[in-house]
């Protein structure tokens, strides 16, 4: 239920269930009292399985880990592993003892790894197994050597997993570390946090191209993943497949935390997405919700497997990330048995704003992100003027609650730059409203590029393509796919005397960039539309690159 202007395209989530004053450790402690014997992850890779009293038990020891090495209130953890039971444990253990986790994408490169560390000031990262090596091109066990001597302040680097060439201190010593700690040290540490205090850093790109480190409270990340399962109806017989990466909020805030505040069971299939783990988890695990991304759900309803898995017992889930056709939200909702699905919308700074409800019709679905979340407000304001439009009338989404960020780490300019002086986080997303308070989302005023639920900056992309010796300028656009949503499109200007290939241009980046930043289609021009200022009309080249590539 919404209050809502009748006129202007403003409107507020009726909040009729209080916002929770606690933190996030305070959160596991009320869980593992009230749902002691329940399960609360299952690692089906890793073969590992925690009731809410065992998570909690483990929780306590990697918290003493970080206390032995030194984790001081306010220092950062970096967690950079693919989804894993230490991931979890990481998250919870650093916000027990008043630390902030720092969220790092698996696919990074080593300056990118470095560049996100050096931005946050990680104390301790944790290292995922098999990304010591080839992950950040890092062969003989150099990894955790040449971090230290390039980041002053990483002290330690943890290893997850055997890694017998990467020096560093693992896991196994890190809870060994912990025994001498008393409890009663990691709770007095759990005490001394405010629910407004910083918990975490997600790093998302700007439109610089540079990532920056959106800091979230715990005030933010407990009533951001509670009123999410509250939409969703989550209960403790709720067993939640999460095949999306913990990197982004979707699963480390939406998925973990909504499933602690609710006693419901997370399920990982896999360190990452595959289809053929995934059906596997939901018919074995009867597991009733899912979370993914629009091309994940593609690769399930096209896998050969689908036909005899047994998903009847899904009821709800989550779709975000990219828009999703009519065709596919049918088959989505009929053959993986989600009469429930929900559309989320939020972004990194702010997760979530809108959803969708559980018994939104199909047409809904497919057209709008849903409405606003309770304690949250919207509006849509005129990008020129800033002043709020009329309903049904297109301006810039901007969002105000519990859910907006501190800001960007030790970045005020930014953080300027995004949020007003009122408390408005500007989206960049232009956006309408309709008369019923669904917003519906048409565009966006950044040239941000949304490929399967990965929020790609081109400036980036044509930094790294520049660097190329044939290349005398590019620009890179997004152009629609049937799959991923959207697909990168490098446009070419080379070179006088030089020649390229579309395949040495996507190899130039491959060497330089994490693979979901390569782009697919590589176009060659001579020259660029440009305005009477001289700078380039991305829109007009966008429509080019359609049609010489004849997608729709």
């Amino acid at each position: 239920m919404v209050m809502t202007s009748r006129e202007l395209s403003y409107i507020a989530g009726l909040g009729l269930t209080p916002l929770l004053g606690e933190t996030l450790g305070e959160c596991m402690t009320r869980a593992s009292k009230a749902y002691p014997d329940q399960e609360a992850l299952v690692s089906r890779h890793q073969q590992v399985r925690y009731t809410y009293g065992d998570l909690d038990a483990a929780v306590t020891r990697v918290a003493a880990g970080l206390l032995a090495l030194d984790v001081n209130a306010g220092d950062r953890v970096g967690i950079w592993c693919t989804n894993c039971v230490e991931w979890v444990l990481t998250q919870y253990a650093a916000a027990r003892i008043g630390a902030l986790f720092v969220t790092l994408n698996p696919s990074y490169r080593r300056h990118e790894l470095e560049h996100a560390l050096r931005i946050a000031g990680a104390s301790v990262l944790i290292v995922g197994e098999g990304l010591g090596d080839e992950s950040a091109d890092a062969p003989d066990g150099q990894l955790s050597r040449d971090l230290r001597s390039t980041l002053p302040l990483l002290r330690h680097v943890v290893l997850v997993g055997s890694q017998p060439n990467v020096d560093g201190v693992r896991w196994s010593d890190l809870l060994s570390m912990g025994a001498d700690v008393p409890e009663t040290t990691v709770s007095a540490r759990q005490e001394a946090c405010q629910f407004d205090d910083p918990v975490a850093i997600l790093f998302t790109s700007g439109t610089t191209g540079a990532p920056k480190g959106a800091t979230l409270s715990h005030h933010t990340i407990v009533n951001c993943g509670y009123f999410m399962g509250e939409r969703l109806g989550f209960t403790r017989d709720d067993r939640i497949s999460v095949p999306v990466p913990f990197y982004h909020c979707l699963g480390c805030v939406m998925a973990n935390v909504a499933a602690l505040t609710h006693g419901s069971t997370i399920v990982l299939p896999a360190q990452g997405f595959e289809p053929t783990t995934c059906l596997e988890a939901i018919a074995e695990e009867r597991c009733t919700a899912l979370y993914g991304v629009p091309t994940m759900f593609i690769e399930l309803l096209g896998h050969p497997e689908l036909v005899h898995t047994r998903c009847e017992s899904l009821r709800t889930g989550i779709m975000a990330g990219a828009p999703c056709p009519i065709d596919l939200m049918r088959q989505v909702i009929a053959q993986l048995h989600l009469p429930e699905l929900t559309i989320c919308y939020g972004m990194t700074e702010t997760p979530p704003i809108t959803q969708s409800l559980r018994d939104d019709p199909l047409e809904d679905l497919v057209s709008t992100v849903g409405t606003v979340h309770p304690h949250v407000e919207c509006k849509i304001v005129d990008p020129e003027t800033g002043q709020v439009v009329e309903r049904n009338v297109t301006g810039e989404l901007c969002a105000r609650g519990y859910g907006v960020m501190r800001g960007y780490w030790n970045d005020a300019e930014a953080t300027r730059g995004t949020i007003d002086a009122a408390g408005w986080i500007h989206t960049g997303d232009l956006a309408s409203m309709r008369d019923d308070g669904h917003v519906r989302i048409v565009g966006r005023i950044k040239d941000m590029v949304i490929r399967g639920g990965e929020n790609i900056v081109p400036s980036e992309i044509e930094q790294t393509i520049r660097g190329h010796a044939s290349v005398r300028d590019v620009y890179v656009v997004g152009v629609p796919d049937p799959d991923y949503g959207e697909e990168l499109c490098a446009c070419v200007s080379l070179r006088d005397g030089t020649t390229a290939t579309p395949q040495e241009i996507r190899k130039h980046c491959r060497q330089r960039l994490a693979p979901y930043k390569v782009p697919r289609h590589v176009v060659f021009r001579s020259t660029f539309p440009m305005t009477v200022t001289g700078k380039v009309q991305k829109f007009r080249l966008r429509e080019q690159a359609i049609g010489a590539l004849g997608l729709s």
